[in-house]
């Protein structure tokens, strides 16, 4: 009769072993996160995206907890693929997370081979909506968005415009304004926003085809901006002076998603701790205090949501590819 007892005692000790161990920190699993997170931003610093997600960071660490500490990470080139490809190809431990911009995730994609696919992206949360714009340099001639294409359609290509690269929505804008307009701007690529701003201020390009709160930003740093036009449905309340192209009488919309993304195959427990952080961060009333400062057009999508987004937009890109590709080759 001994040893069945002694058996149930060992069982009994080793369960409040278990419980035990579960209390003593370093000997329990360690909550997500115990080390830091990378951002990876597939586009150089300085531009509408490393800002905001810099902006951004520290509300997402506070909804993580104290220990929380995220790691900006930027991978320009290839007008995003690179870094795109860096989050889809990192592993799914919640530890890679970054930014996606549509439609330049997407053009990619249609254009050309690309080594990711939407399929290998976990959705967190979207977080901007910012439209494109035109500028030109602040003493420059061209008033308005007729006074660019007048000037383009007698001139044709002497006007360069800079953009974030192909498939980014400034080239979309070049590419649909010479449809829809007859005028022809050539395209010079950059790996990013920021790096338009150096040759627009020495007058290497004469356009800067980037989104209005890129701008925006570009103008409070002190470059010399003069934004032609906004490519919204209506007058963004960031930019309440600058007409739409719609107003100036050329039918043309082009935004800009910037969201949140993970690789694919997420422990769900992990991915619901960082939607709700980034939900949480992108509604913090100090944020988006901060978020207009730093000409941020906030607009918040839930996974699901955001899907839906990209979807359509992927929809209206292949149409578009169809009728008017967009590549430079």
């Amino acid at each position: 009769m001994s040893k069945p007892r002694f058996a149930g005692l060992i069982h009994q000790a080793l369960a409040w072993c278990c419980i035990a161990a579960g209390a003593i920190p370093g000997i329990a699993a360690a909550a997500f996160p115990d080390r830091p997170i990378n951002m990876v931003i597939a586009f150089v610093p300085g531009g509408g995206t490393d800002v905001v997600a810099r902006a951004l960071a520290p509300y997402i660490e506070k909804q993580l907890g104290p220990n929380a500490r995220i790691v900006i990470v930027n991978r320009g080139g290839a007008g995003g693929e690179i870094g795109f490809t860096a989050i889809a190809n990192a592993a799914p431990d919640g530890y890679t997370i970054g930014f996606i911009n549509s439609p330049s995730i997407q053009a990619i994609l249609i254009e050309r081979t690309a080594q990711y696919t939407m399929e290998r992206f976990d959705l967190i949360g979207n977080v901007v909506d910012d439209p494109a714009s035109l500028s030109v340099h602040a003493d420059s001639p061209i008033k308005d968005l007729a006074g660019l294409v007048a000037h383009a359609k007698a001139n044709p290509g002497a006007l360069a415009a800079g953009t974030p690269g192909i498939g980014a929505p400034g080239h979309l804008v070049i590419s649909l304004l010479g449809k829809l307009t007859g005028a022809k701007i050539s395209h010079v690529p950059y790996k990013g926003a920021g790096d338009v701003r150096a040759p627009m201020a020495g007058k290497q390009v004469q356009v800067a085809a980037v989104s209005i709160g890129e701008s925006l930003q570009a103008i409070k740093g002190g470059m010399p901006y003069r934004i032609l036009a906004q490519m919204s449905a209506a007058r963004s309340t960031l930019a309440p002076n600058v007409p739409t192209a719609k107003e100036q009488g050329i039918d043309l919309e082009m935004s800009s998603l910037r969201g949140i993304a993970a690789p694919k195959g997420l422990p769900a427990d992990v991915r619901d701790i960082l939607v709700r952080a980034v939900e949480r961060a992108v509604n913090d009333p100090e944020f988006r205090v901060k978020s207009v400062q730093y000409y941020a057009p906030l607009r918040y999508l839930a996974p699901r949501e955001f899907d839906t987004a990209l979807k359509e937009s992927d929809v209206q890109l292949r149409q578009l590819w169809k009728e008017s590709p967009w590549t430079d080759k």
